[in-house]
């Protein structure tokens, strides 16, 4: 059966956000960053929502967004969170109705593209501030091993890993070909 719906899935800074809306256009697809539909939605930021209500509160909207979404949306490539598939039955729920594909990328290859972002809530330390490098690539690692059984029941994954935008979208190009509306 062929599906119209394809989400990028991934840890942050796998490329997701930037590989995204190169893949729509391409395709002729719509694209929508799930964080920042959150981040609209919810009128603040991811880190806030983290910083003020919690990851908990943070998952459950997160939930309820996709599951409404995804009934809506035809023809859309979705930019998932880093870890939208591993909560509740996102993963099995977003498998049944698209395709998904993750974009995998080695803890050292995240540390060198985040480690000035100042968005990614579980990247920063008690002060609000990026981690240094050392314990960054050992945050990174450590969450890596508990989310990557979960990225792995994708469809298919590609390797981001010194690999140009332009060459990793033909990838997914390649193996989606036969599978999309």
């Amino acid at each position: 059966m062929k599906k119209s719906l394809i989400f990028l899935t991934g840890f942050m800074g796998s490329g997701k956000s930037t590989i995204g809306p190169i893949l729509a256009e391409k395709i002729g697809y719509d694209f929508i960053d799930l964080d920042e539909l959150i981040e609209n939605i919810e009128g603040q930021s991811i880190v806030d929502i983290f910083k003020e209500k919690g990851e908990i509160y943070f998952r459950n909207i997160e939930r309820k967004i996709l599951r409404e979404m995804i009934f809506k949306l035809s023809k859309f490539v979705v930019a998932l969170g880093g870890g939208t598939v591993t909560f509740e039955n996102n993963l099995y729920l977003i498998k049944e109705i698209g395709i998904l594909i993750y974009l995998k990328a080695s803890p050292e290859t995240l540390v060198q593209r985040i480690k000035f972002k100042m968005d990614r809530p579980l990247l920063l330390g008690p002060d609000g501030k990026i981690l240094p490098e050392d314990i960054l690539l050992e945050r990174i690692s450590t969450l890596l091993k508990i989310r990557e059984p979960f990225y792995l029941q994708s469809d298919f994954y590609i390797s981001t890993d010194e690999k140009d935008i332009k060459d990793t979208v033909e990838e997914i190009l390649k193996k989606i070909e036969d599978k999309i509306a």
